[in-house]
């Protein structure tokens, strides 16, 4: 059996000799050894290993453990999931319990047995990749596509799709959405999956900052540059370097100030305020706005070259009432966080609340809804928010949608929707929802997918 890159074993040995024969000993791995700790943790953090096999006697303590220990647990700190498999001296259990107790996953004792220390380094192996699956399973369950996104429509997921996608990348990317539809949280999403998430974000709000202090803030300004400057001062995008930068309301942009972001966006070299040195700056650049900036461009009030710069990639945020179910899954997550927060006996909506949630066209967006049901939780008198605690009693139950005229793609909508506020209202659990629906279980799941829709087993 041939090695596989895929599942790295990282052993940590400063005998040459056993170096050699233990990179033979393990089928399906790819081993790499390292003689010391630095050696070590620069292996972990390259490879990122599920199991590593950690001699506990390393220099410059061969004859003891210090080393081997602090190693452990800084291995450990890096990356916690990781199954550690010591090996200790012959008859020398004290270190081994020691080490059990500083974390690691199991013990060998020397002389190593290679048909031994493989049986344990596949069951550590089996046991991470658990942890990793189950990890990723509670992920979904809690309706989070994307770390701070709360989704579960498919309009929502195609735009966390894109954000995974490109989130790896330097491209400048534009946000397009309404007031309140959490341009910000996907900026922060696009910059924790990026390599540059060991680095700052730093956020301006273009709209929130008077037009003469603007440009002081994004580029610094040097001592003496206007009445109060006392010192030198770097601006927002000199302290977002080797991170990103998120100009929020670009659109509220000042003319004065387009043409020096559009000088920055081409050169990435900044000057401040007063200053005639070229400081050159390394940063992401994600916009967002709420505007319509084509409608600028031809009013005169963006310019054209400046979009083309910003909007390398766009991507448009859905309002909330074109996200199809996402308005009932998200006022569960608030509930929840704000009963607990306030230590209220609220434990969910009836059925008035819920029809006047899925029927409200959420002008204010996930804004409002937050606010409305963070009022609700600490106005509701019994264990259930009703619609009056929302304030939205008067919101018509049967609203009116716009759909196709093809019979075929108007059965298919319906249908859908219903499956997903079934689904909704059941917690995703398959059984409850095919009740709710009034079909048997495997109709259901045939159901689901069909519309590549998925939910989780139940009794």
């Amino acid at each position: 059996m041939g090695k596989d890159s895929n599942k790295p074993l990282l052993v940590v040995e400063d005998d040459k000799g056993l170096q050699s024969q233990l990179r033979w000993a393990f089928d399906g791995y790819d081993v790499v050894a390292a003689g010391d700790r630095s050696e070590a943790i620069a292996l972990l953090r390259r490879h990122e290993p599920g199991v590593v096999l950690l001699d506990l006697g390393l220099p410059p303590d061969p004859g003891g453990v210090t080393e081997g220990l602090a190693t452990l647990g800084e291995i450990l700190s890096l990356a916690p999931e990781t199954k550690v498999i010591v090996v200790t001296g012959d008859n020398d259990r004290k270190n081994a319990v020691k080490a059990i107790a500083g974390g690691a996953y199991d013990f060998h004792q020397k002389p190593a047995d290679a048909e031994l220390l493989a049986m344990l380094v596949n069951r550590a192996q089996h046991v991470y990749e658990l942890e990793i699956e189950n990890r990723r399973l509670q992920k979904a369950d809690q309706k989070e596509p994307l770390s701070g996104i709360i989704a579960t429509s498919p309009e929502m997921l195609k735009v966390c799709r894109t954000v995974e996608k490109i989130a790896p990348t330097d491209i400048t990317t534009l946000l397009l959405g309404a007031s309140g539809t959490g341009k910000e949280r996907f900026a922060r999403a696009l910059h924790e999956l990026s390599p540059r998430a060991g680095k700052k974000m730093i956020a301006i709000n273009c709209a929130a900052i008077p037009e003469n202090l603007l440009e002081s803030e994004l580029f610094g300004y040097e001592k003496g540059a206007f009445t109060g400057a006392s010192q030198t001062t770097p601006g927002k995008i000199e302290y977002a370097d080797g991170g990103t930068l998120f100009l929020d309301e670009i659109g509220d942009l000042p003319q004065e100030l387009q043409s020096k972001l559009l000088r920055f966006l081409q050169e990435r070299v900044v000057e401040r305020v007063g200053g005639r040195k070229e400081i050159p700056v390394d940063v992401r650049i994600i916009c967002a706005t709420h505007q319509n900036l084509e409608e600028h461009i031809t009013d005169g009030r963006f310019r054209e070259d400046l979009y083309y710069r910003v909007s390398e990639m766009t991507i448009k945020i859905p309002a909330l009432k074109d996200r199809t179910g996402d308005a009932l899954v998200l006022a569960k997550s608030f509930l929840s966080r704000f009963a607990a927060e306030h230590g209220t006996g609220v434990k969910g909506f009836d059925a008035s609340a819920t029809a006047a949630i899925e029927a409200y066209a959420w002008p204010g967006n996930v804004r409002e809804l937050e606010s409305r049901i963070k009022r609700a939780v600490i106005m509701a008198d019994g264990s259930q928010v009703c619609a009056e605690d929302l304030e939205l009693e008067d919101v018509a139950i049967n609203s009116a949608k716009d759909l196709p005229l093809n019979l075929r793609q108007v059965r298919e909508t319906v249908e859908r929707e219903t499956i997903q506020r079934a689904m909704t209202h059941a917690d995703d659990n398959v059984s409850d929802a095919a009740n709710l629906l009034g079909i048997t279980r495997p109709t259901l799941y045939s159901m689901l997918d069909k519309y590549g829709m998925k939910g989780r087993n139940g009794n």
